[in-house]
């Protein structure tokens, strides 16, 4: 019994899973058992949100199916049924909880991108500037 608690209190964190932000366009592998076969499963969506901490943390993706219904799925991040997960593209979302998703449709429920930094400030280098004004990398 003890070592059930053990195994419990503190699991492994599965290597396969990227640091996740509410917003982000994921591809989720997932690892499906169907009688005796084993197949994967791959689910693409926005993360609508990120719950709890240690061993009870999981995360819940959207995405639109046909006919316009949005399907949620709830994934732990210490399952090792969760084969890998690919971040697409990060959103730029102003809330934990992205609930608001689930009313609208079409080019409404669109998140914009999160931009990253690039150029010599954004590796930790300052541009030099010459004395006419202009900068030199």
């Amino acid at each position: 019994m003890a070592d059930i608690m053990r195994a419990l209190a503190r699991p492994e964190p599965n290597p396969n899973i990227p640091p996740l932000r509410p917003g982000d366009t994921v591809r989720v592998h997932n690892r499906i058992v169907e009688g005796d076969r084993e197949r994967i499963q791959v689910f693409q969506g926005v993360v609508m949100r990120l719950h709890g901490g240690g061993a009870d943390a999981s995360f819940t993706v959207r995405r639109i199916a046909s006919h316009g219904v949005g399907v949620e799925r709830t994934f732990a991040f210490h399952s090792p049924r969760v084969e890998k997960v690919e971040v697409l593209r990060h959103g730029q979302v102003r809330r934990a909880k992205l609930y608001f998703l689930r009313e609208r449709r079409g080019r409404a429920a669109r998140l914009r991108e999160r931009r990253q930094a690039f150029g010599p400030k954004a590796a930790g280098q300052a541009a030099e500037v010459t004395p006419e004004g202009t900068a030199e990398a």
